[in-house]
């Protein structure tokens, strides 16, 4: 799937759905940076995006940039937000809540 999905961007095709193929296949093969940088793309192309501002998170804090994916995961739920994403917004929520829960274990 990822080698069918890096075909067309290899041909010049850059646009936000073939990032977000792209990132989510990285994510399932367990390739953290590559989905990242994916998702990072598709999120530039569309910053309205949200469910790429959902797995960006998940990429980022699987990386251990905890920061960034909780970043990551306060503009997917503007752009959730202006978007009427319901789903995508009860999920970074979530998100969100678990990585101030580690904090407060960690304090």
């Amino acid at each position: 799937m990822r080698e069918r999905l890096q075909a067309p961007l290899d041909a010049g095709r850059d646009d936000a759905l073939l990032r977000f193929g792209l990132g989510t296949a990285c994510l399932q093969a367990g390739d953290m940076d590559a989905a990242a940088t994916h998702l990072a793309a598709a999120t530039r192309h569309d910053p309205e995006y949200s469910a790429a501002w959902t797995l960006l998170g998940k990429a980022l804090l699987a990386l251990g940039r905890d920061g960034e994916a909780e970043a990551a995961w306060r503009a997917g739920l503007d752009a959730a937000a202006r978007r009427g994403d319901v789903q995508s917004s009860k999920a970074m929520t979530v998100f969100l809540r678990r990585i101030a829960r580690g904090r407060q274990v960690m304090s």
